[in-house]
């Protein structure tokens, strides 16, 4: 959520934010709903201190023991006409509890709209942020490893591990429908070990692991950005109030929320390791094939709650994609990191990163990993807040990423490192992991 001075200091910032991230929002409509809404309470204050000086009046008048009311019968006032000044102030009261009762429906009912207006204002985008339509005019800042280059016809991560017997596509849509998968031995031996290394690299890195809720209050989800414009993407438990996450950032970046945190308590870095669903709405027909997107996964997600200042937030967003780096490189896998385009921004980003994995099969490098900061975006929603050392309270800034997910990165990992013989090396850094073994796969061997 945007702080509504900043909105009506600039409202042309915030119209270009949302023009540059092609998101529909009536900056003039909001900031018309946020005048009637003062506007009403501005009324409704002067209108209760009126009611509450008119009480105290009423009563004077009607105590003959009151110095008021004794003052009044000195001065030559008969308590005839205090009785009817007391009356008229009893119908002055009434007219004020009338008006109060329909300003404080009108409040209410203009107050909702400005908070779901608000709700659907995007953070815009920062300066260093390339303007673009969508992920075609991203930006690619460095290319790092070389693509390979094979010498015998290379197979697909399908092909390739359903003929090891890795996968089972055919019986995953049996058991749950279209988008999903079965994974078995090296498969599930592999995608753990994958796992297992992102989350080791992170503690490495100083990281608190964390095991979180994966069915969280829809609460949760609007103060993350999620919601309102993601329930579509979600699975619901709308007779809960709850949601599946597609992502561990919402529960991790949702852990201190409502909360004061102390500045020396920052930087907070946590990562989970945590099961993931999306229902991938809208994209029918969009990469059926395969692994790549999918109902169910799992995956490592970063976490960064930090001071609110701007270098600081840089700084530990280029942290956050150096980890994700770091895994790639452990994996011996080649891949580029974009600079992504305004119309390619989520409602809360500032700005994102994606790095982009090569994927031979699709002839070019496929999102594998995104990393956000959104200044304080998300801590206005939450309530995620903390004390500097001269005591002032400021909202923190929070940034995510991720670090590993998986089935998708099985993707690049078994098709660069696959071998003519069909079975699929194991880079050295996943050895470990898999009992010292260097490769994996091959015929499965059917009896």
């Amino acid at each position: 959520m945007i702080d509504i001075r900043l909105i009506r200091q600039d409202p042309e910032r915030f119209k270009r934010g949302a023009q540059a991230k092609r998101i529909a929002c009536d900056i003039d409509e909001l900031l018309a709903l946020d005048d009637r809404r003062r506007a009403a309470q501005t009324e409704l204050d002067r209108l209760k201190h009126e009611q509450n000086e008119t009480g105290a009046q009423i009563a004077n008048y009607r105590n003959p023991r009151s110095r008021y009311f004794q003052a009044a019968l000195a001065s030559g006032r008969t308590e005839a006409d205090l009785k009817a000044e007391a009356d008229a102030l009893v119908e002055r009261m009434t007219a004020i509890k009338n008006r109060v009762r329909e300003l404080e429906e009108e409040s209410r009912a203009v107050t909702e709209r400005f908070e779901a207006a608000m709700l659907r204002v995007p953070q815009p985008p920062g300066d260093e942020v390339p303007i673009g339509r969508d992920e075609t005019e991203n930006v690619e800042i460095r290319r790092v490893g070389e693509v390979p280059k094979f010498d015998f016809a290379f197979k697909d991560h399908v092909t390739l591990m359903t003929d090891a017997g890795m996968l089972d596509i055919e019986r995953g849509v049996k058991l749950a429908g279209s988008r999903n998968y079965v994974l078995r031995g090296d498969g599930l031996l592999l995608h753990q070990a994958v796992l297992r290394l992102a989350l080791d690299t992170m503690r490495a890195r100083g990281f608190v692991p964390m095991g979180v809720p994966v069915l969280v209050l829809d609460a949760m989800m609007v103060g993350t950005g999620y919601y309102p414009g993601g329930e579509e993407q979600a699975y619901r438990c709308e007779r809960d109030g709850m949601s599946l996450v597609g992502t561990a950032e919402v529960p991790l970046t949702a852990y201190h929320g409502d909360e004061v945190l102390a500045e020396d308590e920052l930087p907070k870095k946590y990562v989970a390791l945590s099961p993931c669903f999306r229902r991938e709405a809208g994209a029918a027909g969009k990469d059926t094939y395969g692994l790549y997107r999918i109902h169910a996964f799992e995956k490592v997600e970063q976490v960064i709650i930090c001071r609110n200042d701007e270098q600081e937030s840089i700084r530990h967003h280029a942290e956050i994609v150096a980890n994700s780096e770091a895994v790639l490189a452990a994996l011996e896998l080649p891949y580029r990191v974009v600079n992504v385009c305004s119309g390619d921004l989520g409602q809360g980003q500032v700005q994102k990163f994606d790095i982009e994995t090569w994927m031979p099969s699709r002839g070019g490098y496929g999102e594998t990993h995104s990393a956000s900061r959104f200044h304080e975006f998300q801590a206005r929603r939450l309530k995620l807040r903390y004390r500097d050392r001269a005591r002032n309270m400021l909202y923190c800034h929070t940034l995510n990423n991720t670090v590993i997910a998986s089935p998708r990165i099985l993707i690049p990992l078994v098709e660069n490192h696959q071998t003519a013989d069909g079975r699929i090396r194991v880079p050295a850094a996943l050895r470990p992991y898999l009992d010292g073994r260097e490769s994996v796969g091959g015929p499965e061997v059917r009896t």
